[in-house]
């Protein structure tokens, strides 16, 4: 049996390619070991057969954007632990294919209370994360809100003009009930806590929150617990 080497330099050894475009070959996913997918050039091999997939191509992996549907309760921890293969919606787009690169390195944006449940972004790149996190261009989130209690008389209203807190004017909404116990709220920007507040002010207790858009992008049928990739035709 041979000498342990690292996967990249078996593989330099067998295609005459350089170090640089091994790594890259690995790392994207285009190469097995005994028949089995390995991204990690550090990998050891002795004598295992080595097949570079057929399409392979030498090109650095494109940061990834991923859509997770975050259970209520679930830490931002807790959350990114969820960002595993395993995970993946299963309806995702097979065209996107799924690399470990694309699972490490994640930040999350555009932050979601722990209580809530619904669409929370991570992403590794940084002009998504310049989009989402531009206070002068705040994006419109769009939540379902289990409420119980009485609304006051005119209370859709009010929220529809903005609520004077103190010394800040809580955030606008557009908002409708979608059936007797749930409302739907378009704001933008909100701060931690506010659909809270802005349900008490107006007679009712928040119950449960589901973010169920941000800007353009819908959860849709995202299962919870799940995630699949921004597609290429997706905006912000």
């Amino acid at each position: 049996m041979s000498e342990p080497v690292r996967l990249s330099k078996r593989l330099v050894e067998l295609l005459g390619c350089s170090r640089r475009e091994a790594e890259l070959y690995i790392e994207g996913g285009w190469v097995t070991v005994a028949g089995e997918v390995v991204e990690q050039p550090q990998f050891k091999v002795t004598d295992e057969p080595i097949v570079l997939l057929p399409g392979a191509e030498a090109e650095d992996v494109p940061p990834a954007t991923l859509l997770l549907h975050k259970p209520a309760g679930c830490s931002v921890e807790q959350a990114l632990a969820l960002l595993t293969r395993e995970n993946r919606w299963a309806d995702d787009d097979p065209t996107l294919r799924a690399v470990h690169k694309h699972l490490v390195r994640q930040q999350p944006v555009g932050l979601l209370e722990r209580e809530a449940s619904g669409l929370l972004v991570f992403t590794q790149s940084w002009g998504v994360t310049r989009h989402l996190t531009n206070r002068h261009k705040p994006l419109e989130e769009e939540y379902v809100a289990e409420v119980k209690g009485t609304l006051v008389e005119g209370g859709l209203d009010k929220l529809k003009r903005g609520i004077r807190q103190g010394e800040r004017t809580l955030p606008v909404c557009k908002v409708s009930w979608q059936n007797e116990t749930h409302l739907r709220l378009a704001l933008k920007a909100p701060q931690p806590g506010d659909i809270r507040t802005l349900c008490r002010l107006v007679g009712l207790q928040l119950v449960s929150l589901r973010r169920i858009r941000l800007g353009t992008v819908s959860m849709a049928k995202l299962p919870q617990g799940q995630w699949r990739y921004l597609k290429p035709n997706e905006r912000f």
